[in-house]
């Protein structure tokens, strides 16, 4: 049971961090380093972390983590970007909302609005939001993937191609240090493209976390949206690069000072 707990506590660990070692883990947990090189052995033989030197890390950005662990991964800091979000959202507008576990957490904050018109290719924000009478909900044709409720595919961008609306609230798996924005499936980054060139207004919602991920497929860069919603300070060259095309940053920590 016990080592049950650690295991996984050290994902939890190495997907916020992108990185264990076996010192930090050791202390962390109060046991031996022999310990914990013997549960990060077991976590590495079944493909969950990758060996380094001193450690271990997430393996190399290929394939997304599960969609529960998405979800459950920096929950609090989701709901409080979706917050922040949300008072940014005027009543009686319309809005593309993309895949993602963030996306679905402003689509909760966004159910006492009134008069919203969301176009949608994430079957978890639609089912969200049918919950409210003041919503019209839009959602796009194409390829269900069972895994995470999301439509993708050439029809489902052709259908996003149909409208223009005031603003597209995105999500994405990685932010690159160069302001990337990346994810895991062509099919779905088809989509996201589609969203962000017939939208007047584009935010980027995405944690701490996605800093350190990594993921093949590049979506668009930070310096053609609008605005970008997350729950700290972004690195150094993302930041540079939002001041340098009049990309807007908004942070929780900041928010909540603000109130």
């Amino acid at each position: 049971m016990a080592q049950n707990f650690r295991h996984s506590e050290i994902l939890t660990i190495a997907r916020e961090a992108g990185k264990v070692t076996v010192e930090g883990l050791a202390s962390h947990f109060n046991v031996t380093a022999q310990t914990i090189r013997r549960d990060l052995a077991e976590l590495c033989d079944v493909g969950q972390l990758t060996r380094v030197h001193g450690g271990a890390m997430i393996p190399s950005g290929v394939i997304a983590l599960g969609y529960e662990d998405r979800r459950s991964l920096a929950s609090v800091e989701k709901d409080e970007i979706a917050r922040m979000v949300a008072e940014q959202i005027p009543d009686g507008v319309s809005i593309f909302m993309n895949i993602g576990t963030t996306t679905e957490a402003v689509a909760r904050a966004l159910l006492k609005h009134r008069n919203l018109m969301v176009i949608t290719n994430n079957l978890n924000v639609a089912n969200i939001l049918a919950t409210s009478p003041n919503s019209e909900v839009i959602v796009a044709g194409g390829i269900l993937r069972r895994a995470d409720g999301a439509l993708v595919g050439d029809v489902t961008a052709e259908f996003i191609g149909q409208f223009k609306v005031d603003y597209a609230i995105i999500g994405s798996a990685a932010v690159d240090p160069d302001g990337s924005l990346l994810d895991y499936d062509f099919r779905e980054v088809r989509v996201a493209q589609a969203i962000i060139k017939n939208a007047r207004k584009s935010y980027l919602v995405a944690d701490h976390t996605k800093f350190k991920m990594a993921a093949p497929v590049r979506i668009a860069s930070l310096a053609d949206l609008n605005g970008f919603f997350t729950d700290i300070t972004p690195p150094k060259s993302i930041a540079q690069l939002c001041a340098d095309n009049d990309v807007f940053i908004r942070t929780v920590e900041n928010f909540a000072r603000g109130r």
